[in-house]
């Protein structure tokens, strides 16, 4: 565990506070780097999106100069790419390219489009990893709050010599230095992230708990009961982790619940389950998970829709949904 952690003192402020710094996107993530930048002291922010854009009032109502993508990256020096993953390639290739020139810096949330090759940015701009670990509006709320968020941070380009400290005084400027800067590469950041988000937090958990609601409801068990004991008693579980770390966590759990969890945790998540995580990785790594999205997106994404529209009206929502009409679910 060796990765550099930077913080405040070793961030330069003043170096972003006197770019011109252009935001592309301005959904959750874009107002909040936007507008934590400007708290920050960087006067010179202008945020560009397209002419239909949803979000253009919202930008101006919050005192943002509101600019095409063309035209903001021929002014900006510090382009900040906050648009979603699968619209980098084509927004890179019409928009941003065509108007880049040598010095200029290019800011990625994520490294996805840069590590799997959907934009190659030329040699002689710098390409900076800033990737705050959380939600945007959260993000938000504790800047304000005075405190800040973790954040990744890694270098894919040094054309001018410059980037590290560009980098750092953005992450500081977002309130990251705060907290803390891990420094790493495109290639950890995206392809860890993509894992977990697969394996762990939105794949994984979902079927886990959505499994084992079905289960005990299959077998008679009331749908409400089985709510709690496998979606509502997650989240007590997983701060225990978070808070304690697995060890810390089952102190503070019954025995029967300790010694239930050592006998049958594997039995659930054994090496089927590892070989199958491990086919997963490899999927991320090789890149045939993008190329999927890729091909899913340039059609009009009718696999990601006809999915999302499936998961409406589930028992399990449904029964959330009696309960909270109840108001028996606490807070």
């Amino acid at each position: 565990m060796t990765l550099p952690v930077y913080h405040d003192r070793d961030c330069d402020l003043s170096v972003i506070q006197n770019k011109r710094v252009l935001i592309i996107g301005y959904g959750s993530q874009g107002r909040t780097h936007a507008l934590n930048a400007r708290d920050s002291g960087v006067k010179g922010i202008r945020v560009a999106l397209k002419a239909g854009s949803a979000t253009r009032a919202k930008a101006a109502a919050d005192g943002f100069e509101v600019v095409t993508v063309a035209g903001g990256v021929a002014w900006a020096e510090v382009i900040v790419v906050l648009t979603s993953d699968e619209a980098h390639q084509s927004l890179f290739r019409d928009e941003i390219a065509p108007n880049l020139r040598a010095g200029q810096a290019l800011i990625f949330a994520h490294g996805l489009s840069v590590n799997f090759g959907l934009v190659t940015p030329p040699t002689d701009v710098d390409v900076i990893l800033v990737s705050p670990k959380g939600i945007g509006p959260r993000i938000r709320d504790i800047y304000v709050e005075g405190q800040g968020v973790f954040c990744l941070f890694g270098v894919h380009n040094d054309a001018t010599g410059a980037a590290k400290t560009i980098g750092l005084s953005y992450a500081a400027a977002l309130g990251c230095g705060r907290k803390g800067i891990l420094e790493t590469t495109f290639k950890d950041e995206c392809e860890s992230d993509l894992f977990g988000e697969q394996v762990v937090l939105c794949g994984g958990t979902r079927e886990l708990v959505s499994t084992a609601f079905q289960t005990l409801v299959d077998a008679g068990y009331p749908a409400e009961v089985a709510w709690f004991e496998t979606c509502y008693e997650l989240k007590l579980v997983v701060d225990l982790l978070f808070e304690r770390g697995m060890s810390g966590g089952f102190e503070k759990i019954s025995n029967t619940a300790e010694y239930g969890a050592y006998l049958t945790g594997p039995r659930v998540i054994g090496d089927a389950s590892k070989a199958a995580m491990q086919g997963v990785l490899k999927d991320v790594q090789s890149g045939d998970f993008v190329r999927t999205l890729m091909a899913d997106y340039d059609a009009g994404s009718p696999d990601l829709l006809a999915r999302r529209a499936a998961l409406k009206g589930n028992l399990l929502d449904q029964t959330k949904g009696y309960l909270d009409n109840l108001n028996v679910i606490p807070k």
